[in-house]
């Protein structure tokens, strides 16, 4: 295994999303971030993010956004798999998160505008 560099704090600096409608998408995604640990980041008119460490996720409603919205079974993000807890799944459901597969040890999640989300328990 190699060293991280100095200051590397994992993989990802930043994921961003690119949603049909923002203000649906912070609806469902907000409540599970903030289970999760993380703290609100940026808000601007077309976007908000979420900040854990270093790290953080972005949801944007840009205005180069194309039609057809998302498909995860297309070329592209199929789901999106972060450490969570059944306290995070509960908050999922209670902002209208559908439950696509639980296998005890994660639970694949699906919101109003198709993005899945996986939460790996433990």
């Amino acid at each position: 295994m190699t060293t991280p560099p100095a200051g590397h704090r994992g993989l990802f600096h930043h994921v961003e999303l690119w949603v049909d409608d923002l203000a649906a998408a912070e609806a469902q995604w907000g409540p599970v971030l903030l289970a999760l640990g993380c703290e609100p980041f940026q808000h601007w008119e077309h976007g908000r993010s979420w900040r854990l460490g270093s790290a953080y996720l972005v949801l944007e409603q840009s205005p180069a956004l194309l039609p057809g919205g998302h498909e995860r079974m297309r070329a592209g993000l199929n789901h999106l798999a972060l450490h969570g807890s059944r306290a995070a799944v509960a908050a999922a459901l209670a902002a209208g998160w559908v439950t696509r597969v639980d296998t005890g040890e994660a639970v694949h999640l699906i919101d109003a505008q198709g993005f899945e989300l996986e939460l790996v328990l433990g």
